[in-house]
């Protein structure tokens, strides 16, 4: 990972461009969260309803103060703490939430991620990106940049380059009130 390449990629970002960049699993693809006409790309590129929301993924839990109704030292203190597997939890939206980052719902789905390039992009961008699987509906998400390459040849992407993280499965999903789990991962 270069210093270099996140920097073209924050500067995509700002400018309404859609990245594609190795998580804890598989690639994903990310925005601007409070880019709509970013978010809408992202979602023409995956063929995805509206309705399903989005991840938040953030390098710190602050970084994702805004989006939470409570965001008290208790609940970042439960987005940051160390897990067994990479943990997405749904939590309380904040008024104002966007929805096509909830899929309409009250919750937020967001994760303080430990994997290196997607944590420098979250640092560099200054705050959450959108985190979804760099795939289009109904196919594997991708675990290479060729399969990424290959699922989106033709829509203007950057990649930031790096190595998949060692989870097999992409992040588990937990409902941070209840702690149920939602999907199993890791």
């Amino acid at each position: 990972m270069t210093q270099w390449r996140i920097r073209q990629a924050v500067a995509a970002m700002r400018a309404g461009g859609v990245v594609a960049y190795p998580t804890e699993a598989v690639w994903g693809l990310g925005c601007d969260p409070a880019d709509p006409e970013a978010f809408a790309t992202v979602l023409a590129m995956k063929r995805r309803p509206l309705e399903k929301g989005v991840i938040l993924i953030a390098a710190e839990p602050e970084q994702l103060r805004s989006w939470l109704a409570d965001p008290s030292p208790e609940v970042l203190g439960r987005l940051a703490a160390p897990r067994p597997v990479p943990t997405t939890w749904l939590v309380e939206a904040a008024r104002g939430v966007p929805p096509w980052i909830t899929g309409g719902r009250d919750r937020v789905a967001v994760r303080v991620t430990r994997h290196p390039v997607a944590r420098a992009l979250c640092a560099a961008f200054g705050g959450p990106v959108v985190s979804t699987s760099a795939n289009p509906a109904g196919l594997p998400p991708a675990r290479d940049a060729l399969r990424v390459r290959c699922y989106f040849r033709g829509w203007p992407l950057l990649l930031v380059p790096g190595p998949l993280g060692g989870a097999l499965r992409p992040s588990e999903i937990r409902d941070l009130k209840s702690g149920e789990v939602v999907r199993p991962g890791g």
